[in-house]
């Protein structure tokens, strides 16, 4: 019965899904006209989707898969990292790591 009981309690935890790279790419898809360098400031959408990213964060391991997604879209999608990185302060949210695509996504606590 512990047996079974402890079982329960680790599938219960190691199953919890973290957020996937579709969803990350489809909240942060509104930062492609500012992160190309094709707008002057992030849009309001913009930043609505970078607050529902940062409040979807609810551990370390949520932290760092959205920074890995963000890594590999950045490179794909041509993202320029000087803009990038301007989005969370131009839009006053703090998603708790530097949002860039040279930030060491492992070192995220």
């Amino acid at each position: 019965m512990i047996f079974l009981l402890s079982l329960l309690f680790l599938l219960a935890h190691t199953t919890q899904a973290t957020i996937p790279c579709p969803t990350v790419t489809a909240r942060a898809a509104s930062w492609v006209m500012f992160a190309t360098g094709k707008d002057s400031k992030p849009s309001d959408e913009c930043c609505s989707g970078l607050q529902l990213l940062a409040q979807s964060m609810k551990s370390v391991e949520d932290k760092k898969d959205i920074c890995r997604c963000l890594k590999n879209n950045a490179k794909n999608m041509g993202l320029q990292d000087k803009f990038l990185s301007q989005i969370p302060s131009a839009c006053k949210i703090n998603v708790g790591f530097a949002v860039s695509a040279t930030t060491n996504c492992e070192t995220i606590h």
